[in-house]
């Protein structure tokens, strides 16, 4: 073997260190039994580091919160005008169809006055002509019904007087007759005037309400594409939000898993401490015993290591636990201790939205699963504000739950407080499980602790 010089003993003493630095390299104990290596043990630098990153994504998914939360409203203030748009634009149609039925009566009106005054003015013409022929026949001789003849044929003047004021009647009779047509035919061209000036109104007011139904539905169709673009940028947001949340999650995930390789080495390096300590021990209590076959005979204990909390009773565990749900769907009445279930009917807007068919959380059902390490919490956030310990809001720490309703009988919904004003939630039907900032509108006073 090329290195190697000396005697045997130095050879010997050669194999032995060899033999120690195998043993030491593969981790044999005297038992001969192989010693896992230690966990790993990351740097301060990069816990720190991991940590800065998680916050900068924090921060992002904050800045993006608070973006979407402003979009959200500016979408729901333009849902509003949506509505209102199409309300006036109903009400235009509305005016525009009851000013065409105006008018189409006021034309029939004014079609009925014309015929009613053109027959006026027939009847008259024929009067006229009647009574011409009536003052022609008065001056004719030999007339039976005026004229000279019909005096100079009187045989005495009584018979004479009777004679003219019969012929006066007559005349007198037709004039009022013609009189009292001509009135009428007045009467009916005043009503056909009415009827045209009610027929140009009518048509103004046509053009009008038509020229308000044109504004009204382009104004609609405005408000419409506002809010199509406004939904449309809200959906950008909510990707990029949702994407940023993932690398939150995953930056998360990544300190906690630095944080757990760091506790694992610590716990390995008291415990191997320990077990060194144990081990010293159980030698010097095997010298000082008489040698074997002489009595004695004891044998060293293998040191246990400390058992560990059950998984998921701390409060990080908790949380990461909720936070490995982000972007599940809501589902009102899904959710267990062992993870997302299927969603049931409520008969309203969650069968609306489907709830019955998704798997994913209810608002209720994350905080089951995420404390399901801790203790078992009933499926209804109104008993789940009474199950843990009260603190005042100004109190409010990593794992809380936080609640939100008129009283503790009245309450609607609950969420995790994550710290920085954030917190995690399953909010409402159609929605994922995300992380968003703590609303305190309506909020309950108090927060629930069930760790700490």
């Amino acid at each position: 073997m090329r290195g190697e010089t000396g005697s045997g003993t130095s050879a010997r003493r050669g194999m032995t260190i060899g033999a120690l630095g195998v043993a030491l390299l593969l981790g044999v104990t005297g038992t001969g039994l192989a010693v896992p290596p230690p966990p790993p043990n990351p740097s301060d630098s990069e816990i720190n580091s991991s940590k800065a990153d998680a916050n900068a994504k924090a921060g992002d998914v904050g800045r993006l919160t608070n973006q979407l939360a402003q979009a959200e409203s500016k979408l729901s203030q333009l849902n509003d005008e949506v509505e209102l748009k199409m309300e006036e634009a109903n009400k235009a149609r509305v005016d525009a169809d009851t000013a065409q039925d105006e008018a189409a009566q006021a034309d029939r009106d004014a079609q009925s006055a014309r015929t009613e005054s053109d027959a006026a003015q027939a009847t008259i013409d024929k009067a006229r002509a009647d009574l011409d022929k009536f003052a022609a026949a008065s001056f004719q001789q030999g007339s039976t019904v005026g004229s000279v003849s019909a005096y100079l044929t009187a045989d005495s003047p009584k018979e004479l007087l009777g004679r003219a004021q019969m012929l006066d009647a007559v005349g007198g009779s037709r004039l009022n007759a013609l009189d009292t047509m001509k009135r009428a035919q007045t009467e009916k061209s005043n009503k056909d005037a009415t009827a045209r000036k009610k027929l140009e109104i009518a048509q103004e007011r046509k053009r009008a309400a038509e020229a308000a139904k044109h504004e009204a539905d382009n104004a609609q169709s405005a408000a419409q594409h506002a809010q199509d673009t406004q939904a449309t940028q809200n959906g950008l947001l909510e990707a990029d939000k949702t994407n940023v949340e993932k690398q939150l999650f995953e930056a998360q995930q990544k300190v906690s898993g630095l944080q757990g390789q760091r506790q694992r080495y610590q716990d390995w390096k008291a415990q191997k401490a320990r077990e060194d300590e144990e081990r010293a021990r159980q030698a010097a209590l095997a010298a000082s015993r008489p040698s074997p076959g002489q009595g004695g005979g004891g044998r060293p204990s293998s040191g246990r290591p400390a058992q560990s909390a059950p998984a998921g009773s701390s409060v990080e565990a908790v949380v990461q636990r909720a936070l490995s749900q982000l972007g599940l769907p809501y589902a009102w009445g899904g959710g267990n201790g062992s993870g997302p279930t299927r969603g049931i009917r409520d008969g309203g807007t969650a069968d609306r939205y489907g709830d019955y068919m998704k798997i994913g959380f209810d608002c209720s059902g994350l905080m089951i699963y995420a404390f399901a390490g801790v203790r078992s919490l009933p499926h209804y956030s109104g008993y789940q504000y009474n199950a843990g310990r009260k603190v005042p809001l100004s109190q409010m720490r990593r794992g809380d739950m936080l609640f939100w309703g008129g009283s503790a009988r009245g309450i609607h919904h609950v969420a995790m407080y994550l710290g920085n004003g954030q917190m995690v939630e399953a909010p409402q039907s159609g929605l994922r499980v995300r992380i968003a900032p703590v609303r305190y509108g309506g909020i309950m006073p108090y927060a629930a602790r069930l760790i700490g």
